[in-house]
């Protein structure tokens, strides 16, 4: 038999031994961060070219984009299109931004460090601390997935005509799938969330076109305004938009998923890897920029100033988007592209649910049991609603879980930027003056406008 007809073993990534934990740590490390896939895909050696590298690094941007387009995202779009037009999209932009920045700093920790974000809180905090990081953690999660089950039995809904409870259970399936995805590797995960990610991607593409936006208006909403501070309404919606594009879990998510990576652990190869990560994220936000706008293009276009500034609703838009595009196939794209949304959250939820029990408790247990866990928590409260209240008590419990997102978030991004500000943690790789003060600055300006999303939609609900 000649030589080219033998296939050639497949590269099998070399083990990877971390460096020393760093004195800055109150303990040794004691387990990487997923063990099972920690340092298992390979990356080629310094002297490759730059597109070789990148390839090898593309994937973990993918998975943490999907937290910034879940279903829990598209209700602050809609109703920014629907009541104030193309005004603010300078604020999905603002948001996408200070998501790209935050989630390089979680990919900085997890490389140069070898700590996920939860391994470094339990190794940073009191016990205390650590368990209630933890609990809020877990919190943050299940209001997470209560979106992912909520989006996918609507998008069932409208697709196929499933009555939304029936829709809510048989979301506890995809526990199957995800099993299966894991056993088969990790870039097979990052393969088939890329692949969703790019069916989103064209189908808010062709709602864009059939919707016929003002392009000059689009341009000009990139820009901020002073009427998104000074107007109300648009101030309760604007903090909204922020409250859902940065996720909590996305943190922890990224600083362990960026270890599956097998990067050399001296200077230049730390480096190397916080560069390449930085790209393949940033990448990856870029298009979750896109679909954000693109949901909010598309209500702009089609609603605002057309009798339906109102529509906040995801079934009312679904419903409303055909007769007023013109468009036969805008109403059926729009529900597929919600699957596809909510389908690919489900994967990176239980991912990040299996970071943070491991990283904060050092506690395994199997994935199925973890993920059942975390699913049954989050369909009880979905099928209660959906049953005695329907389409309108799901479309609320939808926003209540945003709100529940926004009050964990800087419990997440604090700890993060002190750790990565931190030389005695980081060494030669810690945040330089102006990247301090302006991680600093992103923090404290998620939690006041949070904060104040928070007390207001409480106040609401009080009247």
């Amino acid at each position: 038999m000649p030589e080219s007809a033998v296939s050639s073993p497949a590269p099998v990534a070399p083990p990877v031994v971390p460096a020393p934990a760093p004195s800055g740590w109150r303990h040794a490390r004691r387990a990487n961060s997923l063990s099972e896939v920690y340092g298992s895909v390979a990356v080629p050696d310094a002297g490759a070219s730059f597109w070789r590298k990148l390839r090898a690094y593309w994937g973990p941007g993918l998975l943490v984009a999907v937290g910034y387009m879940d279903p829990g995202n598209w209700a602050t779009d809609l109703a920014g299109g629907a009541g104030y037009g193309y005004t603010l999209l300078s604020v999905v932009l603002i948001s996408s931004l200070f998501a790209m920045f935050l989630q390089h700093l979680a990919a900085k920790l997890g490389i140069v460090t070898g700590r996920d974000l939860a391994q470094a809180c339990r190794d940073h905090y009191s016990r205390p601390v650590s368990l209630a990081l933890w609990a809020m953690c877990e919190i943050a999660i299940a209001a997470c997935d209560l979106a992912e089950v909520i989006g996918s039995a609507i998008a069932l809904n409208l697709l196929f005509g499933l009555p939304l409870a029936w829709g809510v259970v048989l979301t506890t399936l995809d526990v199957l799938l995800v099993l299966f995805f894991q056993h088969k590797g990790f870039r097979l995960i990052e393969s088939i969330v890329g692949g969703l990610i790019v069916l989103i991607f064209f189908c808010f593409l062709y709602e864009i076109v059939a919707s016929h936006p003002d392009w000059r208006a689009l341009a000009g909403g990139l820009l901020p305004r002073p009427e998104v501070v000074t107007h109300p309404g648009m101030l309760y919606v604007a903090i909204g938009i922020l409250g859902a594009t940065v996720m909590p879990h996305n943190l922890y998510l990224h600083s362990s998923i960026v270890q599956t990576r097998a990067f050399g652990q001296d200077e230049a190869g730390k480096r190397s890897a916080i560069k390449f990560a930085t790209i393949d994220s940033t990448a990856a936000l870029f298009l979750a920029f896109f679909v954000n706008a693109a949901i909010l293009v598309t209500a702009a276009a089609a609603f605002h100033g057309k009798g339906h500034n109102n529509v906040a609703d995801i079934a009312d838009a679904h419903k409303l988007l055909t007769p007023v595009l013109g468009a036969g196939a805008a109403s059926a794209v729009f529900a597929i592209a919600l699957l596809a949304s909510g389908q690919n959250s489900t994967l990176t939820g239980t991912l990040a649910g299996q970071i943070v029990m491991e990283g904060f408790l050092e506690i395994r247990i199997r994935p199925w049991l973890r993920r059942l866990i975390t699913r049954a928590i989050a369909i009880v409260p979905a099928a209660i609603v959906a049953i005695l209240y329907g389409a309108s008590g799901t479309a609320k419990l939808l926003i209540f879980s945003q709100v529940v997102l926004s009050l964990q978030l800087s419990f997440a991004v604090f700890p993060l930027v002190r750790f990565t500000s931190d030389r005695a943690k980081m060494g030669e790789f810690v945040n330089s003056t102006g990247l301090r003060v302006a991680a600093y600055a992103v923090a404290f300006i998620i939690a006041t406008l949070n904060g104040w999303l928070l007390v207001q939609t409480l106040r609401g609900w009080i009247a």
